[in-house]
């Protein structure tokens, strides 16, 4: 296990500060990936990884819906109030606060479920090249990395505990307009074979809002260097099909069916190699671009 890996392993693994009678208390810490603000994936995986931490005992989560609330912070911890809404025979229902130095940062609701057999259908795999000889989103940072920014090229350009290769990637410098549309391989550096059930959730919550926003930006030609952009996720939602084991590459099929508004909606379906849909995902991010600039 490289270090890398143990990081985030550690990152996503929240840690029980107590239990009440009504509420459970979680903390994480925070990792600093370069960008303005605290990675929403960060927020998303801890606070899924606390729910489940709390929810009953055989249930397993089927959606989790998260809006975000203020901006959170790199440096120190968040801590995660989870609390159970209700628990029923086959449906639970939980709630948790991200609180940072004293204030909401996330609320999110996840529902949980008995693992139950049903009726099956799903919309195929897009017929998109495979993940063999296709540069990875490191190696394109690297061979560019005289192109960013002197005081985040060292984040973007370290080794990094899942590894991303991104379909027609687009050149953030000069972007062109283009079909909001992205398709990018993804899979852990490392074999997570070994990890408990949590943090396979956890890892498909956090890895669910890398490159999701940027696709809402690709019909206009801008991306997240130009000049006067804001960017934030405002919610997240995720919903769970398949319990994911994470042990081979998955394909993160992404599009942008609107913007308006200074925001993009953006959805995501998460396959398998196989081409087993695991995960529906839906967002809309704040995309304010100030002309004035």
């Amino acid at each position: 296990m490289n270090p890398v890996t143990q990081s985030l392993i550690d990152l996503l693994s929240v840690k029980l500060l107590h239990t009440g009678p009504t509420n459970s208390l979680y903390r994480g810490e925070c990792e600093d990936l370069g960008f303005r603000n605290l990675f929403g994936g960060q927020i998303l995986g801890q606070s899924l990884n606390a729910a489940m931490q709390a929810a009953p005992e055989g249930f397993l989560p089927h959606s989790m819906h998260a809006y975000f609330l203020l901006a959170g912070k790199v440096k120190g911890h968040v801590d995660y109030k989870v609390e159970v809404l209700r628990a029923g025979r086959s449906f639970a229902a939980l709630r948790v606060d991200a609180i940072q130095d004293g204030k909401i940062i996330l609320t999110q609701n996840t529902s949980f479920q008995v693992p139950e057999e049903g009726l099956e259908h799903q919309i195929p795999m897009p017929d998109v090249k495979g993940p063999e000889g296709v540069m990875s989103q490191l190696e394109i940072n690297r061979k560019f990395s005289a192109m960013i920014p002197e005081k985040i090229r060292d984040k973007f350009t370290a080794d990094k505990p899942i590894e991303s290769r991104p379909i027609d990637p687009v050149n953030v410098f000069k972007p062109d307009k283009q079909a909001p549309e992205k398709d990018v391989w993804f899979k852990p550096v490392n074999d997570w074979s070994q990890q408990d059930l949590a943090l396979h959730y956890s890892l498909m919550a956090y890895s669910s809002d890398f490159h999701l926003l940027g696709t809402s930006l690709l019909p206009h030609g801008v991306s997240f260097t130009t000049k006067g952009l804001q960017m934030a996720s405002l919610d997240h939602a995720i919903w769970f099909h398949h319990k994911p084991r994470i042990d081979d590459w998955m394909l993160y099929s992404m599009e942008s069916p609107a913007s308006s508004g200074g925001r993009g909606l953006n959805k995501g379906r998460i396959y398998n190699r196989d081409g087993q849909l695991m995960m529906s995902v839906a967002q809309e991010g704040l995309i304010r671009l100030k002309k004035d600039l």
